[in-house]
C-alpha cells in the first residue's frame, strides 16, 4: 500500500492556492513531481494570483511534503486549501497559464547555481562554456520580465525561439529546466560579442572593459594594476569613491580580506551581493582610498565564471585574479543597459565593449551589504533582492510612495505587501529622473495596481515631490525624518514606535533643516518631535555637505569663537573672509551628518568631499576602539549638545585617529543618554537615517541601549538612509488613510 494511504480512509480532492514567490522558481515541476511521487491526479498552473493546484487521491502526505521541500528560490507567503468533489482525472498535468489581474510576484535574480556551473564546465554538456546557462533554481528573473504572469512570452527571451533540445528540456517534468523561462543554449539563445579569452587578455593588458551583465553594464579592470585603476578613476571622473571587487569564489576573498563566517554566508547567498569585509591592504590604494574595508562580490553570472576560468581560476580554489567591477554610468547617470547607448556613451571610457543580444528590461545595480550588530544590513538594495516585498502585517490601501531626492526609491503597496523598487540614485540628473519615471511605470504595470494616493516628502523642490503632484491622485506629504523612523517600524509591523533619525538634512515641519531627531509616531500618520541635536549654523546650505570646512567654521561660530578660525585654518586662505560672512544670518541645522563634517574639518580633513559621506566614512575607517570624552556632550531640555566635543577638538589639536575614536565614543554615549531619557525600560527604539550606515555608531549605540534595558531596532530589509525613505512614506500614508 502507498505510504500516504495508511492514514486515509478515502480518496479526496484538494484545491490549493499558493501565493508568494511561486512563479519562475520551479514550483510547477516540483508540484508535478510530488503528485507523481504520491500517485495523485489533477493539475497545476500559473495564474495571476500565483499557482493553483488540484490533487486527487490519498493526499495527506502531499501537503506536508510540499511545505517541507519547496524549491530553493520559492517563498510561500500563504497556502490555502479546501476539499472539493473528486473528478476522477486520468493523470496529473501542467496546464496552460491563465491571464488576469496580477496578484502574484516573481523572484529576484539569482546567482548561477552549482548544477549549472557543472554544466558550464562539462565538455559533454550542451551548455559547455555557454555564458547564459540557467535553470529554475538560478538566473535572471526580474531584470528580464515585462509583466506578469511570469512566462517566456512576457520576458526579453520571447525573441529567442527554443531549439529542439531546449524545447525538450522545457517540456520534461523530470528536467530541472522544466518551464525555466530563460532556457537557451548556443543553438538558439543569446550570444556574447567577445570570447572570455579575449576579454581576459584585454584586462591583463591593462585595458578597461565594459561588460554587459544581468542588470546592466560593468566597467572592469585588473585590480592589481594600479595604472589601470587610476585610469578608470580618471575616465569615469570618480576621484575617491571606493570601487568594488569581483572575485572567483569565497576562498579568493580570503586573499584580499578577512571575512567573518557571517560575511562568507552573505557572499555566497543566492543574491551574491557586494559585502564589506576587513581589508588586508594588499591591493593598490586607489581601489578603496582611505577605507579599512573592501566591497567584495563573487562571480554571479555565467559570463563572470567564464572570465575567471579563462584567467586560470579553478572551482573552489583561491585565485588572486581580481577585478574592479563598477557600474557603467558616466557622470552620475543611471546604470547603462542598452547596447547602442553603451557604445555611444562609453566609447571614451572603455577600451573594449562587450555586449550580448538579450535585452535588459529593468536595470538593477549590485546590492551592497554589511554585517551590523550580528545580522545583514543593506547599504544599497537592488539586484538579487528586488522585487521581494516587505510584509506590512495587514491589508491596507494601495499607495505609491515617491521617496526623496538622493538615493531615491519608490514603494508600491498591494494588500499587505510593500514592493520597493531597486536603488535609483540622485534625481538631479535628468537621465536618472527618467529612470525614476520608468521604474514607477514598471512597478505599476508589473503589479497591476492603481494607487489610491501618493506619498512624498515635505520638500517642495524635490523632483520626487513634483512627480507625486503631477501624477493625478491625492498627495500626502510627510516629514523626512518621520519617514525614516516609520520605515524601521514598517519592517517590524509597528506604526506606533519611538526612534531616532540620524541623517544628513531634511526639511522640518517648522521650515528648519533637521537631521538629528528623536521622534514618536502616533500610529495614524503623525508624530511628535521629542528632542534633537543642538543646531549648528549651516553656512552655504547644500554646499556645506560638499565642503566640510564650512561646518568647521560653523563649529567655531556655535562656540562664539569665530575670530579664532583664521588661525586654526591657516592653510585655507579663504577662511578670514568666510568668517566675516558667517557672522550674518544663516539657517541652522540639527543634522548629525553635518556634525561629522564639522569634526572632519577640525581634524584636518580635505576641504572638499568627492562623494556624499566621504569624510564620515574616513572617520569610521580610523576607529579601532571608540572612547567617550568625559563631558563631551550635554543632554538638557530635550537638546543633545556636542559643542563641548568640538571645543576639545579645537583646543587639543588631536590627530585624526584619536579624534575619530573620541567622536564615535562621545556620540554613542550622548545618543544613549538622550534615547533612554525619552523612552521607557523595555521599549523598542528604531534607529534610522543615513548615519546608521556607520557600523561603529550602529553597533555601539545598539549595545549601549541593550545595556540600558532598551530594545534597539535596526534596518534589515532596506538601507537606513534615503533608500528606505519611500517605505516609511508608504507606511505613514496607509496609516493616515486607514484613520480617515
Amino acid at each position: 500500500m502507498h505510504p500516504a494511504r495508511q492514514h486515509e480512509e478515502h480518496v479526496t480532492r484538494l484545491r490549493l492556492r499558493l501565493r508568494g514567490a511561486v512563479q519562475g522558481v520551479g514550483m510547477r515541476p516540483f508540484v508535478h513531481g510530488l503528485a507523481v511521487r504520491f500517485g495523485l491526479t489533477g493539475f497545476v498552473r500559473n495564474d495571476a494570483e500565483g499557482v493553483l493546484v488540484e490533487v486527487e487521491g490519498f493526499t495527506q502526505n502531499f501537503l506536508a511534503t510540499l511545505r517541507a521541500e519547496l524549491p530553493p528560490l520559492a517563498r510561500l507567503d500563504s497556502l490555502h486549501f479546501e476539499e472539493i468533489a473528486p473528478r476522477g482525472d486520468a493523470g496529473f498535468v501542467i496546464e496552460t497559464t491563465r491571464q488576469g489581474r496580477a496578484q502574484t510576484r516573481i523572484p529576484a535574480d539569482a546567482a548561477t547555481c552549482e548544477n549549472c556551473l557543472d554544466d558550464l564546465f562539462n565538455p559533454s554538456s550542451r551548455f559547455y562554456y555557454y555564458p547564459f546557462v540557467n535553470c529554475t533554481h538560478c538566473g535572471p528573473r526580474y531584470t528580464l520580465t515585462n509583466t506578469l504572469p511570469y512566462d517566456r512570452a512576457q520576458t526579453s527571451m520571447a525573441r529567442f525561439p527554443m531549439c529542439e533540445d531546449c524545447a525538450r528540456d522545457y517540456a520534461d517534468p523530470a528536467n530541472r529546466r522544466f518551464h525555466a523561462e530563460p532556457i537557451a543554449c548556443a543553438k538558439c539563445g543569446p550570444s556574447l560579442t567577445h570570447s572570455p579569452q579575449e576579454i581576459v587578455a584585454a584586462l591583463r593588458g591593462g585595458n578597461i572593459v565594459e561588460l554587459k551583465g544581468i542588470g546592466g553594464f560593468h566597467l572592469l579592470c585588473d585590480a592589481h594594476n594600479a595604472g589601470a585603476v587610476a585610469e578608470l578613476r580618471r575616465r569615469k571622473d570618480r576621484e575617491a569613491k571606493p570601487f568594488a571587487l569581483m572575485l572567483a569564489n569565497e576562498a579568493s576573498a580570503k586573499l584580499f580580506g578577512q571575512p567573518t563566517p557571517q560575511e562568507l554566508t552573505l557572499l555566497r547567498s543566492p543574491a551574491h551581493p557586494i559585502v564589506l569585509i576587513d581589508s588586508l591592504k594588499n591591493l593598490p590604494e586607489a581601489v578603496a582610498p582611505d577605507m579599512a574595508r573592501l566591497g567584495v562580490m563573487l562571480a554571479y553570472a555565467p559570463v563572470h565564471h567564464l572570465l575567471f576560468d579563462a584567467a586560470g581560476a579553478r572551482r573552489g580554489m583561491a585565485c588572486d585574479f581580481a577585478l574592479v567591477a563598477t557600474s557603467a554610468n558616466p557622470g552620475g547617470e543611471p546604470l547603462i543597459t542598452d547596447n547602442d547607448e553603451a557604445l555611444r556613451k562609453l566609447e571614451g571610457i572603455a577600451d573594449l565593449i562587450v555586449t550580448h543580444d538579450r535585452d535588459i528590461v529593468v536595470r538593477a545595480d549590485d546590492s551592497v551589504m554589511q554585517i551590523v550588530d550580528g545580522a545583514p544590513a543593506f547599504l544599497r538594495r537592488a539586484r538579487g533582492f528586488v522585487p521581494e516585498p516587505i510584509d506590512l502585517g495587514e491589508d491596507g490601501p494601495a499607495v505609491l510612495a515617491c521617496g526623496g531626492h538622493l538615493k531615491a526609491t519608490l514603494t508600491l503597496t498591494r494588500g499587505r505587501e510593500a514592493f520597493v523598487c531597486q536603488h535609483i540614485g540622485d534625481l538631479s540628473d535628468a537621465e536618472t529622473f527618467r529612470f525614476y519615471e520608468e521604474s514607477a511605470a514598471h512597478l505599476l504595470r508589473l503589479l497591476d495596481v492603481t494607487p489610491e494616493a501618493l506619498a512624498c516628502d515635505l520638500h517642495p523642490d524635490y523632483l520626487s515631490t513634483r512627480f507625486a503632484e503631477n501624477f493625478g491622485a491625492p498627495v500626502l506629504r510627510f516629514q523626512h525624518h518621520a519617514a525614516h523612523v516609520a520605515a524601521i517600524g514598517a519592517e517590524h509591523g509597528d506604526t506606533q514606535i519611538f526612534g531616532a533619525a540620524l541623517d544628513g538634512t531634511g526639511l522640518g515641519d517648522d521650515g528648519g533643516v533637521w537631521g538629528g531627531e528623536f521622534l514618536r509616531l502616533d500610529g495614524h500618520g503623525g508624530y511628535a518631535r521629542l528632542g534633537s541635536l543642538t543646531p549648528l549654523p549651516l553656512w552655504g546650505g547644500d554646499r556645506a555637505a560638499r565642503e566640510p570646512l564650512r561646518m568647521g567654521l560653523a563649529a567655531f561660530a556655535a562656540l562664539g569663537r569665530l575670530d579664532e578660525a583664521p588661525a586654526f585654518f591657516s592653510a585655507a586662505p579663504q577662511v578670514p573672509q568666510a568668517a566675516k560672512i558667517l557672522g550674518a544670518n544663516h539657517p541652522q541645522t540639527t543634522s548629525l551628518g553635518r556634525l561629522f563634517d564639522a569634526c572632519a574639518a577640525l581634524l584636518g580633513f580635505p576641504q572638499r568631499q568627492d562623494f556624499e559621506g566621504q569624510a564620515a566614512m574616513r572617520l569610521e575607517a580610523l576607529v579601532r576602539q571608540p572612547e567617550a570624552l568625559r563631558g563631551g556632550h550635554i543632554w538638557r531640555d530635550q537638546k543633545l549638545d556636542f559643542t563641548p566635543l568640538l571645543a576639545h577638538f579645537i583646543d587639543s589639536r588631536l590627530d585624526a585617529r584619536e579624534g575619530a575614536e573620541l567622536l564615535h565614543g562621545t556620540l554613542i554615549a550622548g545618543l544613549t543618554e538622550a534615547l533612554c531619557g525619552l523612552s521607557q525600560p523595555g521599549e523598542n527604539i528604531a534607529l534610522g537615517g543615513g548615519c546608521l550606515m556607520n557600523r561603529i555608531l550602529s553597533e555601539g549605540l545598539a549595545q549601549n541601549l541593550r545595556d540600558n534595558n532598551r530594545a534597539p531596532i535596526l534596518a534589515r530589509k532596506l538601507p537606513p538612509n534615503d533608500g528606505g525613505l519611500s517605505l516609511g512614506q508608504a507606511a505613514l500614508a496607509r496609516a493616515a488613510l486607514m484613520k480617515m
